[in-house]
């Protein structure tokens, strides 16, 4: 095979590399998968036997894409001599073979998450310990980072630093719970996934021979994206690679965006040193982007210290700058979104399946996905739920439920015991028996006076279930005489949902968190929204009518092959887009506000760095003045990231090109966290903040002089005169005056 006529220079030398170790640090877009179909089938040309090979990715896509490739390359019969596939297939493949030799039955399970989970949960019950400071997912979590690390569990009960982060924390028995759940996998004969990583550096390290066995079976050894990898992996593949040292990683460090997930970069910038001889090869030519947004990333990363520097570039046509839109509130962010769409479909003929919308959080998804049903626009959720499909979501919205129908017994069975208050089905199943033989009592008073239609439930059962009652009878009440949002806020707070996501601090669980509080977002919108057009019908009742609208449509309208694709920036990576937008570029969002040190706010950059990478032909930048967050609307900045790209290559705002782009205020490394009391709206919300003859903007009707005011608490209201829209009486807590310092200065 000529792979002079197929590959590059950077490519053909990467791949005619054969012996020692190397390192191929693969740009976006540049031919990676190409480059390692064609080494695998170049190795084999040049006479390794292929089943000497072993070939690791992190995905079974990547690994049967692969598969495919080199098939075609070198046929079905020498392809399938090839230990190729995931880290976690190879690993248990392995396992199956010396299972005896770490005290497992050849013919052990591996246990899913879900079956991991179980486990847990079973093992907090057996201890007594509080599920709600022992939360599963959390402990899970907990466990599993240990794995990844090489930690089993008596070296973990003896890790000062580790027990004393858990006492922190308040779970003091996390050791105890490790140390039973291994001890459980062990009696069933069972691993989890993480286990296949962790017992195979074991059987490693303790079994010389073992390793030494599969250092001569696996004599060249290729690696997928490296810059993913664990200490666990690293440590395993470094241990085979150690004999012959023909080892070939290849990934790129401006790509690495999992830490959370336990991938250390370092594994990659470091490689070259842990090798003699080590060769670096770059892959610098991108092959799927216009050299504007190539060059846009470039001054973009360029700016991370902690890197394997490369210059990338195109040879794709110039292409347009990235337009960068400055948006009044995360809404007009959505809407701004979905009219440039609509007129790439309208003007240009892209296609919706071309087009993909990025963010930094699932719970960005929600505004989106309004504006996109309102306008009938295909979507679809890329790597998770609908916004309002959401575990959470759906938990909260069937409280309301209750609330304003207390008869709606899928919801009371939904959310009677979340979060946890020690009612379980048997309980449920005699409180519905109760309701059948009451048909004419309405269920709240059944909730509220168990003993009365149950003789089946004991005392402290019933106490339960009154105080579940009284919770919901409260908030019936409320519901009666206040809006949508001040229901909302309190039963969140009253049932601990939000405090409940609040101490889960995995990345589920923040996201979870995120979500509730998106939720709440979206009910002071609504308010809001209905408020300004003049309608005050602002209930529970109403918002519930609202958004069963937007829950119980059709989604087979949107899962056509014709979607505009949302996703996160983090699910994006590996995909590509014709069009890409990518949404709410803000200090706190991206970064994240968590992003504190130096190397978090490094991973940030990258993050952008693979959004903007992943448009071949257009990409766009949005951010909005303005976001909920926190119960609050709160100032928004742009993120310090985009003043790291060089205007040359962005179309600004005409705002921004005024106060000339250079000259606004960066904000490095060593900068301190903005002072969050400085991003606050000055907004206009009690009679208290407002004044006979104080100057207002509105975001609708602009600016304008109070006249006067009335009513009280949340129904206080201010009559304004408006230069351009006359007299309005508005409702100051949804209306969102701002007040107008504009004279001030």
């Amino acid at each position: 095979m000529d792979y002079a006529q197929l590959l590059n220079p950077s490519q053909l030398a990467a791949v005619e590399n054969t012996d020692g170790a190397s390192v191929i640090v693969a740009g976006a877009g540049s031919g990676k998968t190409r480059v390692l179909t064609y080494k695998i089938a170049y190795l084999i040309e040049q006479g390794i036997p292929a089943c000497s090979i072993l070939a690791l990715t992190f995905t079974n896509k990547a690994a049967r894409e692969m598969r495919d490739r080199i098939q075609g390359v070198v046929g079905s019969q020498q392809s399938r001599l090839i230990w190729m596939g995931t880290f976690h297939s190879i690993f248990l493949r392995i396992l199956r073979i010396e299972a005896v030799k770490i005290g497992f039955n050849p013919q052990f399970t591996v246990y899913d998450t879900s079956d991991s989970k179980s486990l847990i949960k079973s093992i907090i019950k057996q201890l007594a310990l509080d599920d709600k400071t022992y939360k599963p997912n959390v402990v899970q979590n907990r466990i599993s980072a240990a794995k990844n690390s090489l930690i089993d569990a008596p070296e973990y009960a003896n890790n000062n630093e580790a027990r004393l982060s858990d006492i922190r924390y308040g779970r003091p028995m996390l050791y105890r719970i490790y140390e039973l759940y291994q001890q459980r996998l062990h009696e069933a004969n069972a691993m989890d996934f993480d286990d296949l990583l962790m017992h195979t550096a074991q059987l490693f390290i303790k079994y010389p021979d073992v390793l030494e066995r599969y250092q001569e079976r696996f004599q060249y050894i290729l690696v997928d994206e490296y810059q993913d990898t664990n200490a666990v992996q690293h440590r395993i593949v470094t241990m085979l690679a150690r004999k012959y040292g023909n080892i070939c990683v290849v990934g790129d460090d401006a790509q690495s965006i999992y830490s959370f997930r336990g991938a250390e970069i370092e594994n990659i910038l470091s490689f070259k040193n842990l090798f003699v001889d080590c060769k670096l090869f770059k892959l610098e030519q991108n092959y799927r982007s216009t050299q504007t947004i190539v060059n846009a990333a470039n001054s973009l990363i360029e700016k991370n210290r902690n890197q394997i520097r490369k210059k990338i570039f195109s040879k794709n046509s110039i292409g347009s700058p990235i337009k960068v839109s400055q948006c009044m509130d995360d809404v007009m962010e959505a809407e701004e979104i979905a009219l440039e769409i609509q007129k790439l479909v309208n003007r240009h003929f892209v296609s919706y399946a071309e087009t993909a919308v990025l963010y930094r959080t699932n719970a960005q998804s929600r505004v989106l996905e309004d504006c996109f049903r309102r306008k009938k626009m295909p979507y679809k959720i890329y790597g998770g739920l609908s916004f309002y499909q959401r575990k959470e979501i759906k938990d909260i919205t069937a409280y309301l439920r209750l609330v304003v129908n207390h008869e709606d017994v899928e919801a009371l069975k939904r959310i009677i015991n979340v979060p946890a208050r020690g009612i379980g089905q048997t309980t449920l199943e005699k409180i519905l028996r109760a309701k059948e033989l009451n048909m004419n009592v309405d269920m709240l008073d059944i909730l509220c006076q168990p003993g009365i239609y149950s003789n089946e439930l004991n005392v402290g059962t019933q106490k339960k279930i009154m105080q579940f009652g009284e919770f919901i009878k409260r908030h019936s009440e409320l519901s009666l005489e206040a809006d949508a949002h001040s229901v909302v806020k309190s039963l969140m707070n009253e049932s601990k949902l939000l405090a409940d996501a609040a101490l889960d601090t995995t990345p589920e669980g923040i996201s979870r968190f995120e979500n509730l509080q998106e939720f709440e977002g979206s009910v002071l919108e609504f308010c809001e929204k209905r408020v300004n057009d003049g309608n005050t019908e602002i209930g529970i009742t109403e918002f519930l009518s609202e958004i069963s609208l937007i829950t119980d449509q059709d989604n087979s309208k949107t899962e056509g092959t014709d979607t505009v694709t949302l996703m996160t920036m983090h699910a994006a990576k590996g995909l590509e887009f014709n069009v890409v937008f990518v949404s709410g570029v803000e200090e706190n969002l991206l970064p994240s506000r968590m992003s504190l040190t130096p190397s978090e706010i490094e991973e940030e950059r990258r993050l952008l760095y693979v959004a903007i990478t992943r448009a071949k032909e257009m990409c766009f930048i949005s951010f909005s003045k303005s976001r909920y967050v926190n119960g609050q609307r709160m100032f928004s900045e742009p993120s310090r990231f985009l003043y790291d790209i060089e205007a040359e290559y962005l179309n600004l705002p005409r705002t921004m090109q005024e106060s000339g782009w250079k000259k606004c205020a960066k904000l490095d490394y060593d900068s301190s966290r903005q002072n969050e009391t400085k991003n606050f709206i000055q907004n206009v919300e009690t009679l208290d903040s407002v004044t006979v003859g104080m100057k207002v903007v509105h975001s609708k009707f602009g600016k304008g002089e109070v006249l006067s005011t009335e009513g009280n608490g949340d129904n206080a209201r201010a009559v304004v005169k408006f230069e351009n829209s006359g007299v309005k009486t508005l409702i100051l807590k949804f209306a969102r005056l701002q007040l107008d310092v504009s004279d001030l200065n």
